[in-house]
């Protein structure tokens, strides 16, 4: 069975991914920071790997322990974070700290695999991260406080040949002042020098500092950023946020959320929201790149080019709002690792297996319920999926209007139904009436 994973790790989707897709950058990851050469080694075996090479290291404890770490990008130092769990698990069973997931529980007995969930709802574990994450802060401050009394500073300004020595912050004022370049002001910066080296990386490549796109010459590139005001670096590039302290100060907070919270504290209780406008949110096809800020725009593509309607199979097979999210992910999944859903086949690319599916009438033909109707298919393949938020429950219309509108709501996947009955503010209460009659 290893081997066989081994021989299919390709098709392994250990994170959501994203539209368009972009590899995740972590908090911090700069030569200063991190020793990319360090050896990190596998919590439950002496299986090592440099950690620059994380993601092969997490897909080995997938593959061959079938453990998963939750939020591996939010630890703040992993080596120290792997290597205490290492020593716990040596003295106590695994389950002991983590969660244990069963998959295909609905299927034969034979087919069913257990699963471990590391995370920081333990307590251990969330001190754990807490205490990483104080230690790393307390680090980036007094890197922060030698780049502050450095004096040793030189380097020739990016925009002009100006050479500036002694503190930093001469140079990172004078770009401000001469070439309205800002990067934020210099007591929120570190590692100061990497920064620059990066954004001299990115000019001497002849790429724009804010759009990222690509110019034939320097003067070209001069020009559009002039006169597009691109003076500026990308907010939303997070390979800017190891060289901000806000990104340090909060456990898996990013800069945005922590300015987003001391905005609503600004806030007034009477403020006028009348002018405040939706972003539209786009939709994307389950077969092509199209997207279509309108659901049924999107669905009539869907079933007029692709001969797919989702609305038939939800009314055919009797769908819940829950299997129809699973279904889109499930459908979502296999095309993005090339399988074609309905009979899986194998090929080698996207637009190979597309054509498979039109050509063989595929496309309306599903596998059986329970391929699919599985937990793991609870998460989105694609995070930001705007067609799991269209989808409704087939009953909608009658929830709201029919004789079981009050009936309270339970979860599809109930795991001890004899500790609910327990436990049930019900069961209290019937004992209560008993007592008093």
């Amino acid at each position: 069975l290893v081997k066989r994973l081994y021989n299919l790790n390709y098709e392994w989707i250990l994170e959501p991914l994203c539209f368009p897709e972009q590899p995740a950058t972590d908090i911090g990851t700069n030569s200063s920071s991190h020793h990319d050469m360090e050896v990190v080694t596998c919590v439950l075996c002496s299986h090592s790997a440099p950690l620059s090479e994380k993601d092969r290291l997490l897909k080995h404890l997938v593959l061959v322990h079938k453990l998963v770490i939750a939020d591996v990008k939010l630890i703040a130092d992993f080596p120290k974070y792997m290597e205490y769990w290492k020593n716990r698990i040596s003295e106590q069973p695994i389950t002991d700290f983590c969660s244990v997931i069963k998959t295909n529980s609905q299927g034969p007995v034979e087919k069913q695999e257990h699963y471990f969930l590391l995370c920081d709802v333990l307590p251990e574990d969330r001190v754990l991260r807490e205490h990483l994450q104080q230690k790393r802060l307390e680090e980036i401050l007094e890197q922060q406080q030698r780049e502050r009394d450095d004096d040793s500073f030189q380097r020739i300004c990016m925009f002009c040949n100006d050479e500036f020595n002694g503190n930093r912050s001469s140079l990172l004022n004078h770009m401000a002042r001469e070439h309205s370049f800002s990067v934020g002001l210099p007591d929120n910066i570190v590692y100061c020098v990497e920064f620059l080296d990066h954004l001299q990386s990115k000019l001497d490549n002849l790429q724009c500092l804010y759009c990222e796109k690509t110019f034939r010459d320097k003067t070209t590139l001069k020009d559009h950023m002039r006169k597009k005001q691109h003076r500026r670096i990308n907010g939303n590039n997070s390979e800017y946020d190891c060289f901000y302290i806000i990104n340090y100060l909060e456990l898996g907070k990013t800069w945005e959320e922590v300015q987003s919270e001391d905005d609503r504290e600004m806030e007034d209780e009477d403020d006028d929201w009348s002018d405040w406008q939706a972003h539209p949110v786009c939709a994307v096809c389950l077969f092509c790149e199209q997207q279509s800020e309108s659901m049924e725009k999107i669905y009539t593509h869907m079933e007029e080019t692709h001969g797919f309607d989702l609305h038939k199979l939800k009314t055919e097979l009797n769908l819940r709002f829950y299997q129809q999210v699973k279904l889109v992910n499930y459908i979502r999944r296999e095309i993005h690792q090339c399988r074609c859903y309905g009979c899986q086949e194998k090929f080698g690319s996207k637009p190979e297996v597309i054509r498979h599916v039109m050509e063989a009438g595929h496309v309306m033909q599903l596998p059986e319920t329970s391929t699919w109707d599985q937990p793991q298919y609870y998460f989105p393949t694609y995070e930001n999926d705007a067609l799991l938020c269209a989808l409704s429950d087939s009953d909608s219309e009658s929830e709201h209007t029919g004789p079981w509108r009050d009936v309270p709501v339970i979860a599809e996947d109930i795991s001890n139904l004899k500790v609910l009955k327990q436990t049930s503010v019900l069961s209290h209460l019937l004992k209560n009436t008993d007592s008093s009659s």
